[in-house]
């Protein structure tokens, strides 16, 4: 079997040095569409590196991702890469991210679950520094074909019932060119830039990378909630239901609670099409 479950989590934790400056966070927020207007006092604070405040969603690019790619590659895991999806991404911050750190990252498979006809893989990257934990940070990865090797099934994470009527709802357009200018963050997947490749992929044109939209999403909660007090988040998880092409529109509902916000993303211009689902924000 590709995957031996037991192996692939017992495997010794693999640790990296990382860095990062402003130049990375502002190049991340801009990435996500952060900008606009220029000169809007909400917004400099995502480009301004006077003002720079980190969201927690630059844990998935920090290190240009290594944490993920390198999972893919440990012991026990021998997988076709064709069959991989990215199924699902939490980020849990330990306090806020400065905009310029050294950190030792360490990963490894977390777990390995069941779920019939594919395998999940729960790769973990923590990031430490100084003075202590930063974040914790699962890519949650489906192997098609891989499931049926009688492993635990893994919590369903599934929102509650959320058909009464949003608190919230915004729309946040993506660019034409949003997916060029988020790949300079590390992931260079030319999924997401060359049509040829797209086309071979199944797809009529590049797709925008699931964790911008995920920072999108993550941007859009904390401006519309949280007074843009990105500090004020604690974790973010989202499940991708869907693809994103640039140009489209996003519209992201929220459903506020004591302490956390539950949020669906859906592509308008697609009929609803689903892009995020189960997706949760916890804040102080």
């Amino acid at each position: 079997m590709p995957i031996d479950a037991v192996k692939a989590v017992a495997a010794e934790p693999r640790t990296a040095e990382i860095s990062w400056d402003h130049k990375d966070v502002q190049l991340y927020h801009l990435g996500l569409g952060a900008g606009a207007p220029a000169t809007d006092p909400a917004e400099l604070r995502y480009t301004l590196e006077s003002r720079l405040h980190v969201l927690p969603s630059f844990a998935t690019v920090a290190g240009a991702g290594t944490g993920v790619v390198g999972g893919l590659s440990s012991p026990g895991i021998d997988v076709d890469l064709a069959a991989v999806l990215h199924g699902g991404q939490t980020v849990r911050v330990h306090r806020p991210i400065p905009a310029e750190g050294r950190a030792v990252q360490t990963s490894k498979v977390a777990a390995v679950y069941d779920k019939g006809k594919a395998a999940v893989l729960v790769l973990r990257t923590e990031a430490a520094d100084d003075e202590g934990p930063l974040w914790t940070n699962d890519a949650e990865i489906f192997v098609r074909g891989e499931g049926g090797f009688g492993g635990e099934r893994g919590p369903s994470g599934r929102n509650a019932d959320m058909a009464v009527v949003p608190n919230h709802t915004v729309e946040r357009p993506v660019r034409e060119d949003q997916a060029l200018l988020y790949r300079l963050s590390g992931d260079r997947n030319p999924l997401h830039a060359d049509p040829e490749f797209a086309r071979k992929a199944g797809f009529d044109r590049p797709i925008l990378h699931g964790l911008c939209t995920y920072g999108m999403t993550l941007k859009a909660v904390a401006d519309t909630l949280l007074g843009g007090e990105v500090a004020r988040i604690r974790s973010y998880r989202t499940r991708f239901a869907g693809v994103v092409f640039p140009g489209e529109t996003l519209r992201i509902r929220m459903w506020t609670g004591d302490g956390h916000v539950r949020v669906a993303v859906t592509a308008v211009e697609r009929d609803e099409a689903p892009v995020l689902a189960d997706t949760l924000v916890e804040h102080s």
